[in-house]
């Protein structure tokens, strides 16, 4: 029996080696392995540690495994069903993928009600190990400068000159619009909050999906395919009950937009709490107050779901017990909620002094966050997958676009002589 244990334990102690192959990891814990054996059987938990990082054929998993292409088929599949894997057709063939923890497998587990897994029983080992133990969440937002989520400004609070300087990635709306796919599921975060009984009143039905995440996740029944007027409907929704557009931090075909309170969704609870570490990247633009306007109402406070805005002293000899509204700008997300509930024109949005630099794609901000977290060679160097020469190039392309310390970064992970040269070449032409 002990041997069949420590077996059984080998198989999710690899799994997680694999999962922590990502830029995106996973701390390894006990809570971790309990979280885990819900999600994969033991079986499972093999199969997947051996898949590699990059997009994969059913024929390519099927060697890895040594059974039959279809059987592998029909692993693979059974997985995407659940949010395990990602699907997704190219040049008419199936390519895997899979997705990191968050946002990622964690998420799709919880983004509809389900009776194949106890969803209570996840939820509690969810927050346990996220807001209890707290090195898992630590990692993922704060390791690193580039981060994996960006925040949205709410376009409706935007003065007609600030809107002038709005880029279209800068909008949730145009993520909307432009969208090949967009699929709705069930929010993470407060769907995990009322198996606690901590859930507030802001709705569940509402977590945004895009692109091919979208066309994966709405195939396989994780989430719901909703056309552009319907996506634009919840956006309204979303801003009407104050919650803040936290999405994918990059330009192009971004894959998802949380819509997110600042009681339940782990994004804000690690911005409060790891504020001064920068954990996710904010918006170009920060409130200021004009502080004649200011009645000290407390509303713009109570809505902030960072805690960015408090009140002091309005330092009034007349009113000795008037206040005013004060922001902290290091922690500020740069959101608007607080402007929705502003009634005396006493907040309006100013850009920021440095624009904030978002990645151009998701190829970007993976190899970025890789340098920085010095996991690079685990995506030039899957032990599973002879490395393509596009996938290749994909990935130089990125390096070499990178300021110059960052390159110094990516070649003392990547020793290859080959791009030592080819930067130091490419750089003099």
């Amino acid at each position: 029996m002990a041997h069949h244990l420590t077996i059984k334990e080998s198989s999710y102690n690899r799994l997680t080696d694999r999962i922590n192959l990502m830029p995106q990891g996973a701390v390894a814990s006990g809570l971790l392995f309990e979280i885990l054996k819900i999600l994969f059987s033991e079986r499972e938990a093999e199969l997947v540690s051996s898949l590699p990082i990059k997009p994969f054929t059913a024929r390519k998993a099927a060697a890895i495994w040594k059974i039959r292409e279809t059987e592998a088929g029909r692993i693979l599949n059974e997985l995407a069903d659940r949010g395990l894997l990602i699907d997704s057709c190219e040049n008419s063939e199936v390519l895997y993928s899979m997705p990191p923890p968050m946002a990622g497998f964690f998420e799709f587990s919880l983004m509809r009600y389900r009776n194949d897994i106890d969803q209570k029983a996840l939820s509690e080992l969810f927050y346990q190990y996220m807001n209890v133990e707290e090195d898992f969440i630590k990692n993922l937002f704060t390791l690193g400068e580039t981060q994996l989520g960006r925040v949205f400004v709410n376009e409706e609070v935007l003065t007609r000159e600030n809107a002038l300087h709005v880029l279209d990635y800068e909008r949730a709306s145009d993520v909307i619009r432009t969208a090949s796919c967009i699929g709705i599921g069930i929010c993470y975060c407060r769907h995990k909050m009322q198996h606690l009984g901590k859930n507030c009143e802001a709705p569940q039905d509402i977590c945004m999906t895009f692109n091919s995440s979208a066309d994966s996740l709405t195939r396989h029944g994780i989430a719901r395919r909703v056309d552009v007027a319907e996506g634009l409907d919840l956006l309204a929704k979303a801003r009407y009950y104050h919650l803040v557009q936290f999405g994918e931090n990059v330009q192009e075909r971004v894959n998802f937009i949380c819509n997110c309170c600042g009681c339940c969704c782990e994004a804000l609870i690690a911005a409060r709490r790891f504020g001064f570490l920068n954990p996710v990247h904010t918006t170009n633009y920060v409130p200021f107050v004009t502080e004649e306007n200011c009645n000290g109402c407390g509303k713009c406070m109570a809505l902030c779901p960072v805690e960015a805005m408090t009140l002091v002293s309005a330092n009034n000899p007349i009113e000795p017990n008037r206040k005013k509204a004060k922001l902290n700008g290091e922690v500020c997300l740069g959101c608007g909620v607080c402007l929705a509930g502003c009634n005396n024109k006493a907040l309006e949005l100013r850009s920021r002094d440095e624009r904030v630099i978002t990645p151009v794609n998701s190829v970007h901000r993976v190899v970025t966050m890789a340098i920085e977290r010095g996991k690079l060679q685990n995506l030039i160097f899957d032990n599973q997958a002879i490395f393509s020469h596009r996938a290749m190039a994909a990935i130089l392309g990125v390096i070499l676009k990178l300021p110059p310390v960052k390159q110094v970064l990516a070649t003392q992970q990547f020793k290859s002589r080959y791009l030592v040269s080819l930067i130091k070449r490419l750089k003099i032409s």
